[in-house]
């Protein structure tokens, strides 16, 4: 997948053709995502005294509108998804409180890891926690057995994602700004109103019986989607002086072509490394800006191909490259030898 060149590319006159919202499509993907979703969840509520393997069936396909859900949300943060930033504004929030995330605190730690993504020098913020192979083996034992924790798939994909949601997002810190601050408050305000509300409707153990498997597996999958964007054999990462922003989205950020069904669900997010390269680019049109640029038609992941990321834990300087814990043999016995 690497880029090895791109000198006479204008890359930034081809992806203004496509950063353009079309207010219909908008629409129209708002209703074929929202009016589904909000069947389901009352299917689901029906169903759990029906037969709870049913609600669990039906939990996977909700869990999939919540992601399309949360495309729709992430293109409202980057101004693509409506020509007007008001109403990206409102409907980024709605659709915020619908997927657990705060909208003004997601929105300014997404554009920075737009901005830094594949730079070893501004790591930390918006993205998923990567060390290099020396900070691993220069790091104490519990911080490495910290950063172990976190990288294990069965933790990282399952209740390490769905805490981020559930509970992270809910507590805001001292670097946050006070706008970011303010719309966590606002975002856990509304959602005690909505979770109240269900629970008066329904009952707290039917809400939560419905609830858990949607936002285990909808966050399992929004964690697993973000983490094979920018972990990969042949990914990027560079210190400050050496990094490059086109190389970063082309090298960076993964073409994970998906079958149909998964494609839709996720809002063509696999094609990465265009949105990278135009993050005002509609999700709609993500495909359509690949098909007909053929510079940008780079070595894809699949399904199978992408299981093997998951082995990957630390960034490799000496060998450019993102590898597992059995490099820090080598590297050990070289230390051991000297």
């Amino acid at each position: 997948m690497k880029v090895s060149h791109y000198e006479g590319v204008d890359w930034r006159k081809i992806v203004s053709k496509y950063q353009v919202a079309d207010t219909w499509r908008s629409v129209w993907q708002i209703v074929n995502t929202l009016v589904p979703y909000f069947i389901l969840w009352g299917i689901m509520f029906w169903s759990v005294g029906i037969s709870y393997w049913l609600t669990l069936l039906i939990s996977i396909p909700t869990a999939g509108f919540m992601v399309r859900t949360f495309i729709i949300f992430h293109d409202c943060g980057h101004g693509s998804f409506f020509k007007s930033k008001r109403v990206n504004t409102a409907v980024g929030i709605i659709t915020g409180i619908l997927v657990f995330t705060p909208w003004y605190r997601w929105w300014h730690e997404h554009a920075i890891h737009h901005a830094t993504a594949g730079n070893l020098d501004k790591r930390g913020t918006g993205d998923v926690d990567t060390w290099t192979v020396e900070e691993y083996l220069a790091a104490p034992f519990f911080k490495r057995l910290w950063y172990r924790i976190m990288r294990q798939p069965l933790v990282m994909f399952t209740i390490g994602a769905m805490i981020v949601f559930a509970v992270v997002q809910r507590i805001p810190l001292q670097s946050h700004g006070k706008r970011e601050r303010a719309s966590i408050w606002w975002t856990n305000l509304a959602l005690v109103v909505l979770i109240s509300g269900l629970i008066a409707l329904v009952g707290w153990k039917t809400y939560l019986l419905v609830q858990l498997p949607v936002l285990l597996l909808g966050t399992s999958g929004g964690v697993w989607m973000f983490y094979v964007q920018h972990n990969y054999e042949g990914s990027y990462w560079e210190r400050q002086e050496k990094w490059d922003f086109y190389k970063a989205a082309m090298n960076g950020s993964s073409l994970y072509e998906l079958p149909a069904i998964l494609q839709w669900f996720t809002g063509n997010i696999g094609f990465h490394h265009i949105h990278h390269l135009g993050p005002r680019i509609p999700n709609y049109k993500l495909q359509e800006c690949l098909k007909e640029n053929p510079v940008f038609q780079v070595k894809s992941l699949n399904m199978w191909s992408s299981l093997k990321t998951l082995r990957l834990r630390l960034w490799d300087e000496a060998t450019q490259q993102m590898v597992g814990w059995e490099r820090l043999k080598k590297y050990r016995q070289r230390s051991y030898e000297a």
